[in-house]
């Protein structure tokens, strides 16, 4: 890819890292940088940190790293051109058009544009006569055409490859149709429909293109699967979407109704609560927690009334609570689900409902209670046991006093004794993350040397080509000096020689020292690597003397390196080669 280093550095000065993060991320001032959450793992300690003086940001947690390019391109799962792209559209800049190598950006737009032109056969085709029996359903489930019309809903006629047929005739490829989600391959190497006889859901990314589909089996007819979903492709990934975020987005900056179905959605949507999403047909996951978190302060979790989707709820609590979501839990009375309650009592009651939603705390206290007799001593003290887990695991001190005091006055115990047991829990749970945290401590070297393997076996050489390429971040009018004593292929380890290279490429032909200009040769967590040595401890001092001492370790390691096994050199050769060793230990650089 070749898109110029003066439009790269344009696009980075054009889109201030701290106003792009800022909506993804809640940052706190620490002295000149900023500190949040990382929008990328799961914590509860601020490790991301953004650093404005160069635009770049390292999370410390997980090593990433990067410019603003690079930000965009991870938190919303796009490759490196569509970042640019995306960045330089904010700008109000063109992307010049015949500058890169823009293969997979032109094969996402052509899978988007299938996508397009299947949502509109598939809502075409539901006003239809061949689809009066998908809007039959639609309707009869109380959806207005509006509601219709605004979800783009439609039907999947029942014949063998009628949409390939469509799409083809529009002139896209059986490739680009496989590679869609839209067609299968049969053993005799025919495409057929993907999705046939079914109420489709058109799912769209919250920029509003269409990514994939969901699609309901038609009523009345057996089938093993209710729903049918896109399958992971170039353009959708079930785990970090959300049907109907793309409307949401814009109604949820309190809170976010999350449901279990696609229909809960749309029933919801046009009784008002525009602010409600589901999961992709399957269980939620903790990036689609921390997508949601990019847009709410809460989430009141609304599933099913059955057996599954009680469980679904404690699943799901969980993994709001690891993300760091607030959450409460809405209880449906004689219903199974919210378009039910929709249905049988309006809009007005499920909003008192939904006003009066119990946090994640009281939730899990009632379900604590479930099975038990709680008029006997012994599953008393089984619900107490379990309740004291639940209170053990909020940091919140004054809900665990409130919640101490009712379970005390509910279970005729003191609340001295529960106090302790929730002490007690919380001091086992307490040295357990310490542990944890110990291995993580260790595991971010694990991971920066993994970043460059040989680290282990040429420490020495490594810590000082680390050395130079901090010296040559920090101050790059040092370049001249150290290109002149080392080049890039006298660098020991692979890592630190590639970034040597690439710097070397960009210091001479008179740009700064800007990761900017590497941000597509190097993975997150190799550019981390770089930003944290960028924004480490400043390197002061003699510099000209510290670039030719680490030059000087540098050389000694790789004529040991470069050095055969001495077992099995001739004498005269091994007497050379030490020779030479010698003679770079005095400095002969």
């Amino acid at each position: 890819m070749a898109i110029s280093e003066e439009f790269l550095l344009e696009i980075k000065y054009r889109n201030d890292i701290e106003t792009v993060v800022s909506p993804y991320v809640n940052l706190k001032r620490a002295g000149k940088n900023l500190v949040g959450l990382c929008p990328f793992h799961s914590e509860k300690t601020p490790s991301f940190t953004v650093y404005p003086e160069n635009g770049s940001f390292y999370c410390f947690g997980c090593h990433v790293g990067g410019d603003v390019i690079g930000f965009i391109r991870l938190i919303e799962n796009l490759d490196y051109v569509e970042a640019v792209k995306l960045l330089a559209d904010r700008a109000g800049l063109s992307l010049p058009e015949d500058s890169y190598d823009d293969s997979m950006q032109k094969l996402r737009t052509r899978l988007l544009g299938a996508n397009r032109e299947a949502a509109r056969f598939f809502h075409n085709y539901l006003l239809t006569s061949g689809g009066k029996w998908a809007l039959d359903y639609l309707t009869g489930r109380g959806l207005t055409m509006q509601t219709i019309r605004h979800f783009g809903l439609g039907a999947a006629p029942d014949g063998w490859d009628e949409l390939a047929k469509h799409l083809m005739q529009k002139g896209y490829t059986s490739a680009e149709l496989l590679q869609a989600g839209l067609v299968g391959r049969s053993k005799r190497d025919t495409c057929y429909d993907f999705f046939r006889r079914r109420v489709m859901f058109p799912i769209l990314d919250v920029r509003g293109n269409v990514v994939a589909f969901s699609g309901r089996a038609a009523p009345g007819e057996d089938s093993t699967r209710k729903y049918f979903n896109t399958g992971d492709t170039p353009v959708f990934q079930k785990g970090k979407n959300l049907f109907a975020l793309n409307f949401a987005k814009s109604h949820c900056a309190e809170r976010v109704i999350l449901v279990e179905g696609n229909m809960d959605v749309v029933s919801l949507h046009q009784a008002g609560f525009e602010n409600t999403v589901a999961p992709l047909g399957t269980a939620f996951k903790t990036d689609q927690a921390r997508l949601l978190g990019r847009y709410t302060k809460e989430i009141v979790i609304t599933l099913d009334a059955d057996t599954a989707g009680r469980d679904a709820v404690r699943r799901t609590i969980s993994i709001l609570r690891e993300a760091g979501m607030p959450a409460r839990v809405l209880s449906l009375p004689d219903c199974k689900d919210p378009d039910e309650f929709i249905q049988k009592h309006g809009a007005a009651r499920f909003r008192a409902l939904l006003d009066g939603a119990v946090s994640d705390i009281e939730y899990r206290l009632f379900s604590a209670a479930e099975g038990l007799d709680l008029n006997a001593d012994a599953d008393k003290l089984k619900y107490l046991a379990r309740a004291a887990e639940v209170l053990a695991d909020t940091d919140d001190a004054m809900a665990r006093d409130l919640y101490e005091s009712r379970l005390a006055e509910t279970c005729g115990v003191s609340k001295t004794a529960i106090s302790a047991r929730v002490s007690q829990l919380r001091e086992s749970k307490r040295s357990r993350r310490h542990t944890q945290e110990i291995r993580e401590i260790i595991t971010p070297r694990i991971s920066r040397e993994d970043v460059n393997p040989e680290k282990r076996e040429h420490l020495r050489a490594a810590r000082a080509e680390e050395t130079l390429l901090q010296l040559l971040m920090q101050h790059p009018d040092c370049f001249e000096t150290v290109s002149s004593l080392l080049p890039p292929e006298q660098m020991v380890t692979t890592f630190n020689r590639r970034a040597y290279t690439a710097l070397s490429r960009i210091l001479s032909a008179g740009y700064a020292a800007d990761l900017t200009l590497l941000g597509e040769e190097f993975t997150p967590v190799e550019l981390g690597s770089l930003i944290a040595l960028q924004n480490g401890t400043p390197v002061e001092g003699d510099l000209k003397r510290l670039a030719q001492d680490c030059v000087g370790v540098i050389q000694q390691e790789k004529a040991k390196a470069d050095a055969p096994n001495a077992a099995q050199l001739p004498t005269e050769d091994w007497a050379a080669q030490m020779q030479r060793i010698a003679q770079n230990k005095t400095g002969s650089v």
